[in-house]
């Protein structure tokens, strides 16, 4: 399956018209979600599920032709099985000990995408082979021009409409798509992630990290600084107060397509040139974590390296590690390459077997963030090229046991 993002350039009627459709959709999940909250607060927990609200769905079209009639069956069908979605993740959180997180209300700002889950019921998506302006037909807003960047392939299963700042896009989520396996180089790489260099490979080869949002920063501290401005009596009200918050959003947009034009890019060009390319199982999400508070015995709290670890924090998720390998992991498969995840554990202070090290572990290796040099041996090696030697060695074990 395959996933394809395209721009949308609607008319002034047809952009209106796709703001009323979130807008009701919107309303239609709120209403369903509040039906839930009420049967989970005075009869069952349970009570009412996808089928009971997808049945009442014909009766809310007769009573609201206006709102809810005339948009597709199916697209409001996909709404409410959304919700169903979010309370059974819910209830499973709940059985699994974690935060339950209990599906909350949706703000018309915050609805921003509907799905039709099978083209031609609602939707049709209009594309000929290399055509650059092709259309997608919405029912209730016509028929869109859409910027088709890159030629479609496989079978259309469904396609979404979706919001960000004031640009839409069509999304079509394809299957039976046709694998593009690459020739064999016959190379086999280790990288190893960094906040420093956004990688290294075993050939000590060091991809640079371009830092979007460290070098938005200025325009995102001036944006925020405006924003923060507004009184809080008057926020939400005003037309300079939207303005403001459409002005940060738009800056982290930017920021976020950055990031993801250079994920995409880096990982094909890993893809091209090696056969098998290893890295680090990363726990982005542990790793990232804010330090537990100390308490002292006073009352108060002892220095817990919170806001050194916020900074640390800052520039890993700045980087995007768990987007890139997904990424990654999804072009190898395309492209009939192998991509291993491997224990990440003392990659950084184990001694290099794959180069004639000893394979001593011991954390006095790393004498500093950049620089490895093993207390056994005295072997001297950049310390990021250690931890990406250690993932080729530990990758080319797996591929051993699997032979």
């Amino acid at each position: 399956m395959r996933a394809y993002k395209f721009l949308l350039h609607p008319t002034a009627r047809q952009e209106a018209a796709l703001k009323a459709m979130l807008c009701d959709h919107c309303s239609l999940y709120n209403g369903a979600l509040q039906e839930r909250r009420d049967a989970y607060r005075h009869t069952s927990k349970t009570s009412i599920k996808y089928g009971d609200q997808s049945a009442q769905l014909k009766e809310i079209r007769s009573f609201d032709p206006e709102r809810q009639g005339r948009w597709s069956f199916s697209s409001q069908q996909a709404t409410l099985r959304r919700l169903d979605k979010a309370f059974q993740a819910f209830f499973r959180r709940v059985k699994a000990g974690q935060a339950p997180g209990y599906p909350r209300f949706k703000g018309v700002g915050h609805f921003d995408t509907v799905t039709f889950p099978k083209d031609g019921d609602g939707c049709r998506w209009d594309s000929t082979p290399h055509d650059r302006q092709t259309r997608v037909r919405l029912q209730g807003v016509g028929h869109i021009r859409v910027h088709q960047h890159r030629p479609v392939r496989g079978r259309v299963k469904t396609i979404s409409a979706k919001r960000e700042g004031r640009r839409w896009y069509v999304v079509l989520v394809c299957d039976e798509v046709p694998t593009e396996p690459l020739p064999a180089t016959g190379s086999v790489v280790g990288i190893d992630m960094g906040t420093v260099h956004f990688f290294t490979d075993s050939g000590g080869v060091h991809k640079q990290n371009p830092r979007f949002l460290a070098s938005m920063a200025v325009e995102l501290t001036a944006a925020q600084q405006h924003l923060s401005t507004f009184p809080k009596r008057t926020r939400r009200r005003t037309k300079k107060h939207r303005a403001a918050v459409r002005k940060v959003a738009k800056l982290y947009a930017k920021v976020r397509r950055q990031r993801l034009d250079h994920h995409h890019k880096t990982a094909l060009a890993l893809v091209q040139e090696h056969d098998v390319i290893g890295h680090e199982k990363l726990n982005t999400a542990g790793m990232t974590k804010t330090p537990a508070p100390k308490p002292a015995n006073d009352g108060a709290f002892l220095p817990n390296g919170a806001v050194a670890k916020a900074g640390l924090n800052k520039s890993i998720l700045d980087a995007g590690w768990g987007q890139f390998l997904a990424i990654l992991a999804n072009k190898a498969e395309s492209a009939g390459r192998r991509v291993i995840a491997v224990d990440a554990r003392n990659t950084s202070r184990a001694c290099p077997l794959a180069v004639g090290g000893c394979g001593h572990v011991a954390k006095e290796n790393r004498v500093t963030q950049a620089k490895f040099e093993c207390v056994q041996c005295g072997f001297v090696e950049n310390a990021d090229t250690v931890g990406a030697l250690n993932v080729l060695h530990r990758a080319g074990l797996a591929l051993c046991a699997e032979a």
